[in-house]
């Protein structure tokens, strides 16, 4: 394998290294796009294995929806927008590779501790502490796929990255209800959790760490910058403002709707929990791979090579979809629901690339862990805090006697449609502008030489 520049770790000089810089070659580079995949997708299959059994937990430990939203979704969340910027400033300054591959391997050990949990508080603790892992996961893997593809490239290989979102949703929707139905829920995190710390092993003893900016036209010399300054500057950029709006809108309307609705399958149409899966992993898998794949082709086209067309066509599905969801979660056919999830899931992965690509486009090289880590702070307070917490709320309010039903979490649910619409709106906003806030990055870039 051919060796790509390595970056002198911080701790021990100075200065990065400064040798030459497009020496890794292609297997290497899409070797290293694969294994970011495959940690998205354990990431993505952990965090979301746990809504396909939130019936069955709510159950067992007799919780309303407002209390099993906390435990499930807002616990991990806390810590995970908590250490998001502090791992995101040491992904900026320190190895990556060691970072990303440390993280892994302490989260999967705390999904193992899920499994293991035997009471309420432990399975808390134990969400907590794999959201502290995760935060360092996807911000390492965002800045590192930025040193191995340049510019032109970089939405190609950041949606490759994204669909570990698809095969993750799958895993932990169609294989983790499976594994619950026959072994139980606390099962279904041990067969999560041990994968992915040899997965974390292997990160470690077999990806090289880069040289920051050697891809792009401006380099990337001298310290990174505060975090105050980074922020400065990216208020600077409306463009990239808007776009980190419209994926945690995205995230709110989309990925907060998916959070509840294996319960809404369960309690509305009477479906078991391996049911549920079944219902929902091929349409993650195949419609979200398709759509992902699609969108990948699509942005090769001439027609799109301006990146302001791929945002206002992004504007356009979203808009679509939200149509779609309303009445999703208002019909009560199971089998025009079926039919309608075909459009509105795999309308949940096509956004994923591109505004991973565009938001580091817009970014200076020393910067993207940190704006990756201002969208994932928001995107997750949005879907993993605001939405289950709000539905869940909602749900017990609507609910007789607060009693949490099929029709208090449906009238729930609809209330969180909407946002869809206004995410649409960010996307075709932060349109204007884009071009003058690219060259802006460039020359910030230039400008720390």
């Amino acid at each position: 394998m051919s060796e790509i520049p390595a970056e002198t770790d911080p701790a021990t000089a100075p200065h990065e290294h400064t040798g030459p810089a497009r020496s890794a070659s292609l297997a290497e580079r899409w070797y290293v796009a694969g294994m970011m995949c495959l940690v998205y997708t354990l990431s993505i299959s952990d965090r979301y294995s746990i809504s396909t059994v939130l019936e069955p937990i709510r159950r067992e430990l007799h919780l309303s929806d407002a209390n099993v939203a906390f435990l499930t979704g807002v616990s991990l969340a806390i810590f995970y927008v908590t250490f998001g910027f502090p791992l995101s400033a040491l992904i900026d300054r320190r190895s990556r590779r060691n970072i990303i591959g440390v993280c892994l391997i302490a989260w999967s050990a705390l999904t193992v501790a899920t499994g293991l949990a035997r009471s309420y508080w432990q399975l808390l603790l134990a969400r907590i502490g794999v959201g502290v892992g995760e935060a360092g996961g996807t911000p390492g893997a965002n800045s590192i796929l930025s040193d191995y593809f340049p510019p032109s490239r970089r939405p190609m290989a950041l949606q490759v990255f994204s669909l570990g979102a698809p095969i993750g949703a799958w895993i932990g929707s169609q294989v983790a209800g499976a594994i619950a139905y026959h072994f139980g829920w606390r099962t279904m995190f041990l067969a999560l959790g041990v994968p992915g710390v040899l997965v974390g092993m292997l990160v470690l003893l077999s990806i090289r760490e880069p040289r920051r900016g050697c891809l792009d036209e401006c380099g990337s010399h001298g310290p990174a910058p505060s975090f105050l300054e980074t922020m400065r500057f990216l208020l600077r950029q409306r463009s990239a403002v808007h776009v980190i709006l419209a994926q945690s809108l995205t995230a709110l309307w989309g990925w907060g709707l998916m959070w509840w609705t294996p319960a809404f399958l369960m309690r509305s149409y009477s479906l078991n929990v391996d049911q549920a899966g079944g219902l929902l992993g091929p349409i993650h898998l195949i419609g979200g791979s398709v759509a992902m794949i699609a969108s990948t082709w699509l942005l090769s086209r001439p027609w799109l090579g301006d990146e302001r067309r791929v945002l206002r066509l992004l504007a356009l599905i979203i808009a679509l979809a939200t149509v779609v969801t309303a009445v999703i979660y208002s019909t009560h056919s199971l089998a025009l629901t079926r039919t309608l999830f075909w459009f509105f899931i795999p309308s949940i992965y096509v956004y994923l690339g591109p505004g991973f690509g565009i938001l580091n486009n817009l970014a200076p090289p020393k910067m993207r862990a940190m704006y990756c880590a201002t969208l994932l702070f928001l995107a997750n307070i949005c879907n993993l805090i605001i939405a289950p917490q709000m539905v869940g709320l909602l749900s017990d309010w609507f609910a007789p006697h607060h009693a949490p039903d099929a029709q208090s979490l449906r009238l729930a649910m609809l209330c969180l449609v909407p946002t869809g619409f206004w995410a649409a709106w960010h996307y075709w906003r932060s349109a204007r502008g884009l071009v003058e806030d690219e060259r802006l990055a460039v020359g910030a870039g230039a400008g720390a030489r």
